[in-house]
């Protein structure tokens, strides 16, 4: 890796890593705006799936006075954009787009209001927030406003007017107790959901914005944990077939009542099945699980206390949170199961037909060294019979020779000699025989 200088690499210090300036930065990558109470925050987070940051740049172009924004600045997929009396931050993450428009609250929506309607008085125009790249995956109005903390029983009626007549959860904010979060997690006529936070005169902006900050994670990420529920409850009807027909298949390989071939055929059709379902949810899965680690971190993080008379928001979330992530993480540990068991059931098959084509292969072999051995005699026998020929014909030579000297003159009886000669040539045609039969067999052995 190629080492970079910088300012922050003064003279008695090596040449810095490339990464470090990018890592040690980092933990500023997103800033968190302070916000100045009374405030409206109206938040959308849209899935980018299939959108590109080009595109996200180009709609952030469309806004006034930002027709010169260039790709590089969203390169760090952070930008805070300043215009006359309001921000928008635009954020980009792995799976989803965020977009915050912190704004003054109109008047008529403070505390003690009943039921204020919002949308009118947003300073981006509607037609802005309905064509921004994605999927709406959470839209949220955070509004922020001072109270009389010290009287909970009025705050505590205030805020229920202000919901209206459905029923609302509220924490207490901080160790000390610095804030109220009221809401009803209702989506209403516009799409959105309603957050209250309720702080005294004191609290800072800083202080604020972390609140605001943490409350929209908080949905954001409990929204994006809950997307791995359908898909288990997709998966619930395929996985309960799955774990039946490898039931079925493991019963036909303990009765041995399918050949083979058939039941290799089905286990492997069921594997293709599992794998797949494995690869194209796994993702899900996992992303499932680190929301969900985020979610309980930002709850604690809240550090709630419970307002008389209301649950709180974690109380109400986990509620409902909690048996989904069960269900999730069943579905996730119940495919990893199957996936195993029907790869424990193939190598039980593998070895069934490993053990059946061994046993083939041994009387195979037993066939072969029966052929051999009648071969062997076959040859013994056919070698006798060469013997028996080779040397009836030597004989036959021997007594055209003797017969051809006795002719000669030679005082021989050939018949009489020929007969002598029977058991020695006999012996000679068999040794020559015996010899070559060895060298033969020496030269197999060496191949």
């Amino acid at each position: 890796m190629t080492e970079v200088q910088s300012p922050f690499a003064p003279s008695y210090l090596p040449a810095n890593d490339a990464l470090r300036l990018t890592l040690h930065n980092e933990v500023h990558a997103r800033p968190q705006a302070g916000i100045s109470m009374p405030a409206l925050v109206v938040y959308v987070a849209v899935l980018n799936e299939g959108v590109s940051r080009e595109q996200e740049g180009a709609h952030l172009r469309q806004l006034p006075g930002q027709e010169d924004l260039n790709l590089e600045r969203l390169q760090g997929n952070f930008v805070r954009l300043q215009f006359d009396g309001y921000t928008l931050k635009w954020e980009r993450h792995s799976e989803f787009t965020r977009y915050s428009l912190v704004q003054p609250l109109p008047a008529h929506a403070l505390l003690g209001a009943v039921e204020p309607e919002l949308l009118s008085a947003l300073v981006l125009p509607a037609a802005w927030l309905r064509s921004i790249p994605g999927r709406t995956m959470a839209a949220i109005k955070v509004v922020m406003v001072h109270g009389n903390l010290a009287e909970p029983e009025a705050t505590l009626a205030q805020a229920q007017a202000w919901f209206g007549p459905q029923p609302i959860v509220a924490s207490l904010m901080g160790s000390t107790g610095h804030s109220w979060v009221v809401t009803d997690f209702m989506l209403r006529p516009g799409g959105f959901e309603r957050m209250l936070v309720i702080g005294p005169q004191s609290t800072t902006q800083t202080r604020a914005g972390r609140i605001s900050q943490r409350l929209l994670e908080l949905e954001t990420y409990r929204l994006m944990a809950l997307r791995g529920l359908p898909v288990a409850k997709e998966l619930a009807p395929l996985l309960a077939q799955a774990e039946s027909q490898l039931a079925d298949i493991t019963a036909q390989l303990e009765n041995k009542s399918a050949a083979d071939q058939d039941l290799l055929d089905t286990l492997v059709s069921l594997s293709a099945r599992v794998e797949r379902a494995t690869a194209s949810h796994v993702y899900r899965f996992s992303a499932t699980r680190a929301y969900q680690a985020l979610v309980a971190q930002r709850l604690a993080e809240l550090r709630e206390q419970t307002i008389s008379g209301t649950q709180t928001l974690g109380e109400f979330m986990q509620r409902r949170l909690s048996p989904a992530m069960a269900t999730v993480a069943a579905t996730e540990q119940r495919l990893a199961s199957l996936s195993e068991r029907v790869a424990r059931a193939s190598a039980l098959l593998r070895t069934r037909v490993d053990i059946v084509t061994e046993s083939q292969n041994q009387q195979l072999l037993s066939k072969l060294t029966r052929g051999q051995e009648m071969q062997l005699h076959l040859q013994t026998t056919v070698e006798g019979l060469s013997i028996a020929a080779i040397s009836y014909y030597v004989i036959s030579l021997l007594l055209y020779g003797a017969k051809a000297l006795k002719a000669g003159g030679v005082p021989l009886n050939p018949e009489l000699a020929c007969g002598a000669l029977i058991p020695l040539v006999l012996w000679a045609v068999w040794s020559a025989t015996r010899r070559l039969h060895n060298s033969v067999v020496k030269l197999s052995q060496q191949y």
